[in-house]
């Protein structure tokens, strides 16, 4: 396995770094998503709250977030920051249509409603 293909590595290092600068935004985020991407679903969602809290205006942490709660079953929870994301600009409609974080959200009428928000008029 290369050193790329090595993400127990930059978690520890992240970590170590975090350990530092408990403060570190651009190091929280991507702890948060190398925790998700590992599976360590309550780690994201701990990394995914400290930057809403630190960045209470970004679109994209609170998008994030919106991922980690809806990994963690906490549907009323994920689509609530999902509509706060786009409360605050968060416009990709094609990602959040096919994102396979929301995969338990996608048959919620709120859901649909909210991607109705962002659908790109023809």
């Amino acid at each position: 396995m290369s050193r790329k293909e090595d993400p127990a590595f930059d978690i520890a290092f992240y970590e170590s770094v975090l350990k530092r600068e408990p403060a570190y935004e651009d190091v929280i985020e991507l702890l948060g998503g190398l925790y998700t991407k590992t599976g360590r679903i309550a780690d994201g969602l701990k990394m995914d709250r400290k930057l809403v809290k630190l960045q209470p205006e970004n679109a994209t942490a609170r998008y994030n977030l919106a991922c980690s709660l809806a990994l963690s079953k906490r549907k009323a929870d994920a689509l609530r920051a999902l509509a706060e994301a786009i409360e605050l600009g968060y416009t990709d409609y094609e990602w959040m249509s096919q994102d396979p974080d929301l995969e338990s959200l996608k048959t919620a009428g709120e859901f649909k409603a909210l991607l109705k928000k962002l659908k790109p008029h023809s």
